[in-house]
């Protein structure tokens, strides 16, 4: 009889993001989205890989809630003269 000796995973506490995701969840450049996430008040990634860190999707979503104002929909017709 086999035994399994791999732990089972544990349950996500849901989608994960990483830094490009959280760049274009900002509208902002990479230089701008590394300084805003490297704040102390930015959530705590929910775990750091090699490639990189990942944070809870829905930690980041409600830190950009609170902290940033919403930026106004861009509009197909602000290229026209008026």
């Amino acid at each position: 009889m086999l035994v399994s000796t791999v732990a089972p995973m544990a349950k996500l506490p849901g989608p994960l993001v990483g830094p490009a995701e959280i760049q274009a969840m900002l509208g902002v450049g990479r230089s701008r989205a590394r300084q805003i996430i490297n704040q102390r008040n930015f959530p705590e990634p929910y775990q750091t890989l090699i490639g990189g860190s990942v944070w809870v999707r829905a930690e980041v979503e409600a830190w950009i809630k609170k902290h940033r104002q919403p930026r106004p929909p861009v509009s197909d017709d602000e290229d026209e003269p008026g």
